[in-house]
This record gives structure tokens, sequence and C-alpha cells, in this order.
């Protein structure tokens, strides 16, 4: 088992997130909630038992224009290891992973249940439909490589690489180098408190260096020694983006994240690419001039340091 740090705890402020047009927009139309938030920061550990965080959040509900609720909701929000009870919850979470593809998605779930020692699962404490709030992990591309659903993975990625100068990259990452390359898998539900996303994060990246010391024989502990991390998501760009842009507000207008945290992994990534989706969602009005599309970053581990840092700073600020 990995080890745990000593616990701690500290209350942290919340104001209503407004990282971009679609933010304000997820908050208006997902939660229609302005957040007002005071968390609890606790780890447990002791021999056999299942790490977790507490994270106490109070939300703080705006009049809706119907009158159907006005009132705080109290949810304690908890880190645990993932499990197989877990199955269905964080299936559901990767149910559009790879857009429309038929896949092996059940084996990939399993994949990620199966390394307890590095990933987390967010619950809520205590709750009886055990339902699943966020997952993240990381798995090592060559360690997996003889499973099903990360050779259908490495072909989905190579068939949607349309740009030239891309593939060769990719291709390297997904062959030769895969040893040392971490998939870094994060969903969630999309109005999970921002405020969690730092602690989600640090979790990961401590447990994949305590797993480089803890893990029981060598080939484990190399199979976390990554030094490049491949992430694969979404993002909205604007219609007309690769049209020349005129001023700095125009550029930084060309892309909406859905997940903050991918602006800071876009801006550190050594090279990326978009691809089209066959699958499209409904979008609120203000995202009417922009388009969502599947985006590929790859990541040198050795800017992580860099990332936990800015999204510290992000959320803290925001």
């Amino acid at each position: 088992m990995p080890r745990k740090p000593s616990g701690h705890r500290r209350m942290l402020p919340v104001r209503p997130l407004t990282f971009s047009p679609f933010a304000r927009s997820v908050a208006r139309v997902a939660t229609a909630c302005m957040v007002k938030h005071h968390m609890r920061d606790a780890m447990e550990h002791s021999a056999g038992d299942e790490f977790k965080k507490l994270k106490k959040v109070d939300r703080q509900s705006e009049s809706s224009e119907d009158g159907e609720f006005d009132g705080v909701v109290q949810a304690d929000f908890a880190f645990f290891d993932p499990k197989p009870d877990d199955f269905h919850g964080v299936k559901t979470l990767l149910q559009s992973y790879l857009d429309n593809k038929q896949w092996d998605l059940s084996g990939f779930v399993d994949l990620i249940l199966g390394q307890t020692t590095v990933g987390t699962v967010v619950k809520l404490e205590d709750d009886e439909d055990n339902g699943v709030f966020s997952i993240i992990t990381a798995l090592n591309l060559g360690r997996y490589k003889d499973h099903k659903c990360i050779t259908e993975l490495k072909e989905f990625l190579l068939n949607i690489c349309l740009e030239k100068d891309k593939i060769g990259n990719l291709r390297s990452l997904l062959g030769d180098k895969a040893p040392d390359v971490g998939l870094l898998v994060s969903q969630r539900v999309v109005n999970l408190p921002p405020e969690l996303l730092p602690h989600l994060y640090d979790a990961l990246f401590d447990e994949i260096s305590w797993a480089m010391e803890d893990e029981p024989t060598e080939e484990l502990r190399n199979s976390f020694r990554f030094k490049f991390y491949i992430v694969v998501s979404k993002i909205y760009k604007h219609k007309n983006a690769n049209q020349k842009r005129s001023s700095s507000t125009d550029k930084d207008d060309a892309f909406i994240y859905i997940k903050p945290e991918e602006d800071i992994l876009h801006k550190l990534s050594m090279w990326s690419f978009l691809f089209p989706l066959q699958t499209q969602q409904v979008a609120a009005h203000e995202l009417k001039d922009y388009q969502l599309n599947g985006i590929v970053m790859a990541v040198k581990a050795e800017d992580i340091s860099s990332f936990r840092q800015q999204l510290h700073t992000l959320i803290s600020e925001s």
C-alpha cells in the first residue's frame, strides 16, 4: 500500500466560478447554484484500510425561476480507492470517452478499478446509492499493451490524428515509448465542486510517486516512472478560430475548456491536436459560435510540478 501523508484541515472560501463563458453557462444551466462552501480536508490511514479524504460542502442555491427550491444542500464528498462496486458509476462517466466508438469500455473500467494503489473515485460519504462523481487515474500504456481495450484505444488515437506533423510523435508514444507513457484519465460530473480539483490531482501524482518506491516488484515500480502523459478530452473551439485573429483577446476566446485544468495542460503540452466528434452535445446559447471537438495532448512528466502549482493558483484565485 502507498504511504499516505498525515491528516490536515483547512477552510477554503468559495466564489462562483468564472473561468470562461462556458463555465458561467454551466454554472447556470447545470447547477443553478451560487456556491458557498466550507471544506474539511482530512486523511485517514491505517493498515488494510482504504484511503479517503473528506470534503464538506455547503451549497447555497439561488431562487429558481419556478420557485421550486431555495436553500442549502449539504454534501460530504469523500475520496476512495477504486473498487469493483464502482464499476457501473465509472463506466457511466466514461461512456463517451472515445466519442461514439464501440470498444471494450468494460475492460478499460476493469483496468482502472484493478489498479488500487494509484487512482481515486469521488463519492458522497455514507451514500447508499454508491454514486461516483469523479474518477482520476493514470494507466501505463506499456504495462497494459496486450489488453484489448488499450489496443483499441491506440487504434482510435492513430485513426483520428489527421495532422501529419503530429502523427509521428503520437505513434512513438503509443509504440516504442509506451512503457514511459501514462494515460491520464480524469472524468467527472460537470458540477463537481472545483475546489476538489487540486486535491484530486495532488492525490494522483503523490500516489504515483509513492508507487515508484512502494510497489512490491521492480517491474511494478518502474511502471509508474512516467516520462510522458497523454490526455484525451473535449474542448470547444470557436467556429472562426482558424481565421486570422486580430487581438490577444480574440486568441484567448478561440477555445473554451470544459475542465479548467486542461487550459493549463494545453499550454504545457509538448504537442496537441483536435479531432472532430461524431457525437455532438446540445450546447447552451452562449456556445452557439463554438463547436465541440476532441483533443489529445501530450505532456512531459517533468512539467507536472508546474501544473500542480498553477492549478492551485487558478482555483484559489477564481
